[in-house]
């Protein structure tokens, strides 16, 4: 975890640079070795440069923007795109995706590039290393689509975790909600979200997943959400929602602003919903879902929806 500033408010210059939502902690201290960065006037060439709020820090030439409060959103990841800023091999990613009004994101961890569902985002990077920490503690649920057979009792042993290919799982709660085709639906929850933990286990009980979707992160909820649709939580369901031991561990002030940005032009696949705004869904504080909760409709039913908003002005 980042350390904390000491009692003169002194950061290194590089998480300043990350927290004014310019770049990545990496992404700064590569700044700073390529001699980009200044502070009072001096280029410097070293990341182990400690600054105050007095201190004039500059990228380029150009003073930092203003510092802007903690915030997150919740979005909807459609299958086929990456939960990355960019990709070598040309794939789309989820940062395609969003609105330019909104500030320069993270995601809290990530989702494999066939996997859906939510997808946390904030434009803290120290809050989104304590939410996606099992230490934390919030509980991810899924929706998991998987071919072959498999017994309520089978699933009812990984409540005491499971070793895969020499990679030890933690406890899983999981359910086996009905059986399609050749295919069964189960529920699963856990607190840890290990790369590819879903599949890896599953196929160790025989089943092959083949869709999987990721209902709720915490006290968030995907809801109606529709594919590629982002929304903003509420400040004040945030602080809500991470609570005082949360709130010191990451280091989140709520004290500066706000930044209003000027919405960009609609994005070039229409398709795709753009946002919502400041409609974030929460459990009340410091609770679960409820199983089942996020899930799809099944055939032949319908459910209303709500028509997304395209690139309208905040």
């Amino acid at each position: 975890m980042e350390e904390r500033a000491d009692d003169s408010g002194r950061q290194r210059v590089a998480k300043v640079i990350a927290r004014a939502g310019l770049a990545s902690r990496r992404e700064a201290e590569s700044w700073i070795a390529a001699g980009r960065v200044s502070v009072n006037g001096a280029v410097i060439g070293s990341a182990a440069v400690d600054v105050t709020a007095q201190d004039r820090v500059a990228v380029d030439g150009q003073p930092l923007p203003r510092c802007e409060r903690p915030r997150l959103f919740l979005f909807h990841k459609p299958r086929g795109v990456l939960t990355s800023h960019g990709d070598p091999r040309g794939r789309p990613t989820i940062f395609e995706l969003l609105p330019k009004s909104l500030p320069r994101l993270i995601s809290v961890g990530r989702l494999d590039f066939n996997t859906e569902g939510l997808l946390l985002l904030t434009n803290d990077g120290r809050l989104a290393r304590v939410l996606e920490l099992p230490a934390t503690g919030w509980l991810r649920r899924y929706r998991v689509r998987a071919r072959g057979r498999v017994t309520q009792a089978a699933l009812d042993g990984l409540r005491s975790g499971i070793t895969v290919a020499g990679i030890r799982y933690g406890s899983i709660e999981a359910s086996l909600d009905r059986v399609q085709g050749a295919n069964v639906w189960l529920t699963f929850a856990m607190r840890e979200g290990k790369n590819r933990e879903v599949k890896n286990v599953l196929s160790q009980l025989g089943l092959a997943v083949n869709r999987l979707i990721r209902v709720s992160f915490g006290p968030f909820q995907l809801g109606e959400l529709a594919p590629g649709e982002v929304e903003e939580v509420k400040t004040r369901t945030l602080r809500e929602q991470l609570g005082p031991r949360l709130i010191l561990l990451s280091g989140a002030d709520f004290s500066p602003p706000r930044i209003e940005r000027q919405a960009s032009v609609v994005l070039e696949n229409d398709a795709l919903p753009t946002r919502r705004q400041d409609a974030g869904r929460a459990l009340p504080p410091h609770k679960e879902v409820h199983k089942g909760e996020g899930r799809r409709p099944e055939r032949g039913k319908s459910r209303r929806r709500r028509r997304p908003l395209r690139g309208k002005r905040r």
